[in-house]
C-alpha cells in the first residue's frame, strides 16, 4: 500500500476550508474573471451555523456543566462561561483573527496583517470549498469566533468549583494568545505546519477538543482536588439541566460540524448525518456499557456517551461514512468511560467534570481515527490512492504536536498565573461555594 497520501487529491474534499480564507482579490485569476460567486443560501447556512455554535456555548455548555456541580457552585459556573465568551470575543476582534488567519506565511501564527480586522469590510470575501464561491469575510470571522470562544469554556470543568475567577479570566486571555490561535493557524491555515504536513481535521478535533483536553488535565493537577474529594457528596446537583444542556449541545453541534463544510450543499449533510450516527453509537455504548459492569445505565452515562461521541465524530465529520461514524462513536465513548471510570481514578487526578476524558480522549481517538475511516473502502470520501498507514501516521504526528504544544503552553500560564494570583479560592470560600462568596449571588433561593 501506498505510504504517501497526495495532499492536493483529500484537501479539496475534507479539509475545513478556513484554510482558505482570502479576500475576493486574493482568489485565482479564473475564479476573479468568471466573477467570485456570493451565494445567498450558503451565506444563511453559515449565519445560522454561527449562531447554533454560540447557542452551544450559552446556554448550552453553561447548563451542562451547571448542572454537573453542587447548588452552592452552579452561578459561578454561568458566570465563568458567559465572561470567557466575552472576553475571546474581544480578543478575537483585536488580534486573534490575524494570529490565526491574517495572511502571514509563518507555519505558526497568521501575523499581525488583520489586528483589529484591518481591510475586512463587508465587501471583502472568504474563499470555500468551491472555486469561485465565497461568503463574506464578516461571516467567516464570526463563525470562527465562536469556536474560539467555546475551546476555553470547555476547560473550566477540569477545575469547577475551586478556581479563582480574576486568575481563570487572566489564564484564558493568555492560553487562547498561546495556544488556542497558533493551533489554530497550523491545522486551518494554508501556511500553517500541520495542514502543510496533510492532517485532516474537518471541525476542530486537534484545534478545540484535544487543545481543551490536555489544557484541562494540566490545569485539574496544578489547581489540586477539591476539599472532601472521595468523601462528601458531590453529585451532580441536577440531571434534568444537565440533560437540557447536553441536548442543546447536540443541537448546536450542527452548526459546528455541518457548518464547517461553510457551503450548505452535500458535504454539510454528510457532516449532518455522521453528526446524527456517531452521537447514537456513542450513547448505546456508554449505556450498554454501565448496564453490563454496573447493572444500570444512568442519564448521566447516556449525556457523557452523547458528548464523546459528538467529539470523536468533529475531525472526521465531513470525510467518513454515516456507518463508520457509528463505528467511531461506539469506539470513543467506549475508551472515553475507562478514562473516565478507571483511569482517573487510578491515577488519582480531580478532572472534576471529566474534560479530558471525554473531550481529550474523544478527541484524540477521532482525530487518529479519521485516518482510517476517511479511506473509500470503509465508505469515506478519500481519493483511490488514499492510503490509511500514511495518513493516519499523519494523523498521530498532528495529534503529538498539539499535545506537545499545548501541554507545555499550559504548565507555563498555569504556573504564571499562580504566581501572579494563585489558582484557588481560599479553603473557606470553597467550602461554603463560590456563588455567594464570588459573585454575592446565588443561583437558587429557598
Amino acid at each position: 500500500m501506498n505510504m504517501t497520501v497526495k495532499k492536493e487529491t483529500l484537501m479539496p474534499k475534507v479539509t475545513k476550508l478556513a484554510t482558505l480564507i482570502a479576500v475576493t482579490t486574493a482568489l485565482p485569476a479564473a475564479a476573479q474573471d468568471a466573477g467570485p460567486v456570493m451565494d445567498k443560501g450558503d451565506v444563511a447556512w453559515m449565519l445560522v451555523s454561527s449562531l447554533l455554535v454560540l447557542f452551544m456555548i450559552l446556554p448550552g455548555l453553561a447548563l451542562f456543566y451547571g448542572g454537573l456541580v453542587r447548588t452552592k457552585n452552579m452561578l459561578s459556573v454561568l458566570m465563568q462561561t458567559t465572561m470567557i465568551t466575552a472576553l475571546v470575543m474581544v480578543i478575537w476582534v483585536v488580534y486573534g483573527y490575524s494570529f490565526a488567519f491574517g495572511g502571514g506565511t509563518s507555519p505558526y501564527w497568521g501575523g499581525f496583517g488583520k489586528l483589529f480586522l484591518a481591510g475586512v469590510t463587508p465587501d471583502s470575501m472568504a474563499a470555500t470549498f468551491s472555486d469561485g464561491f465565497v461568503i463574506p469575510e464578516y461571516v467567516f470571522i464570526v463563525f470562527q469566533m465562536t469556536f474560539a470562544a467555546i475551546t476555553p469554556a470547555l476547560i473550566i470543568g477540569a477545575f469547577a468549583e475551586r478556581i479563582k475567577f480574576k486568575a481563570l479570566l487572566v489564564f484564558v486571555l493568555l492560553w487562547v494568545t498561546v495556544v488556542y490561535f497558533p493551533i489554530a493557524h497550523m491545522v486551518w491555515d494554508s501556511s500553517g505546519l500541520i495542514f502543510n504536513m496533510g492532517a485532516l481535521d474537518f471541525a476542530g478535533g486537534t484545534v478545540v477538543h484535544i487543545n481543551a483536553g490536555i489544557a484541562a488535565l494540566v490545569g485539574s493537577i496544578m489547581v489540586g482536588k477539591r476539599i472532601g474529594l472521595g468523601k462528601d457528596m458531590m453529585a451532580p446537583h441536577s440531571m434534568v439541566l444537565t440533560m437540557v444542556g447536553a441536548s442543546i449541545l447536540w443541537v448546536g453541534w450542527f452548526g459546528f460540524n455541518a457548518g464547517s463544510n461553510l457551503e450548505a450543499n452535500g458535504g454539510a449533510a454528510l457532516a449532518m448525518i455522521n453528526t446524527c450516527t456517531a452521537t447514537a453509537g456513542a450513547i448505546l455504548a456508554w449505556s450498554l456499557i454501565e448496564g453490563v459492569l454496573r447493572g444500570k445505565s444512568s442519564m448521566l452515562g447516556a449525556a457523557s456517551g452523547m458528548v464523546a461521541g459528538l467529539v470523536a465524530v468533529t475531525p472526521a465529520a465531513g470525510s467518513i461514512g454515516p456507518v463508520g461514524a457509528i463505528a467511531l462513536g461506539a469506539i470513543a465513548s467506549s475508551a472515553c468511560y475507562f478514562f473516565v471510570a478507571v483511569v482517573k481514578g487510578k491515577f488519582g487526578y480531580d478532572d472534576s467534570l471529566d474534560v479530558f476524558g471525554i473531550h481529550g480522549i474523544g478527541g484524540i481517538i477521532g482525530a487518529v481515527s479519521t485516518g482510517i475511516l476517511t479511506a473509500p473502502g470503509l465508505g469515506g470520501t478519500g481519493g483511490d490512492d488514499f492510503s490509511i498507514i500514511g495518513q493516519t501516521m499523519i494523523q498521530i504526528e498532528a495529534v503529538g504536536i498539539t499535545i506537545i504544544w499545548c501541554g507545555v503552553a499550559s504548565v507555563v500560564l498555569f504556573k504564571l498565573v499562580d504566581m501572579m494570583f494563585g489558582l484557588r479560592v481560599d479553603a473557606d470560600t470553597e467550602r461554603k461555594g463560590l456563588d455567594i462568596e464570588v459573585h454575592g449571588e446565588s443561583a437558587y433561593h429557598a
